[in-house]
């Protein structure tokens, strides 16, 4: 299972518009549930920040196959304050499932 962390933080004046853009890629995926992906974003407090978490067999998986990831992340960069991709190994989890 390949895992991958994107953390940014959203200008301000953005925020509306790029929720707006992440609950259009929710509603795709519960749509055409694509098979073995988890995919998961959490805000921050500060409500500029975020945290996007994926899961797949491989990555990118399906979400460039769909329209609204397509839209999201077309403007992304210029959305964004700063952005930085990781990597990560899980060392540990409860009731995430297998």
């Amino acid at each position: 299972m390949e895992t991958i962390v994107i953390q940014y933080r959203v200008r301000p004046d953005q925020v509306t518009t790029h929720l707006a853009l992440l609950r259009a890629v929710y509603a795709e995926l519960a749509r055409s549930r694509p098979a073995g992906l988890r995919f998961v974003t959490l805000q921050l407090d500060d409500g500029c920040s975020f945290v996007d978490i994926a899961l797949a067999p491989e990555l990118p998986g399906p979400l460039p196959r769909l329209e609204s990831f397509r839209r999201y992340r077309a403007g992304l960069e210029d959305r964004c304050l700063e952005r930085s991709t990781s990597g990560f190994t899980e060392v540990g989890s409860y009731g995430f499932g297998e």
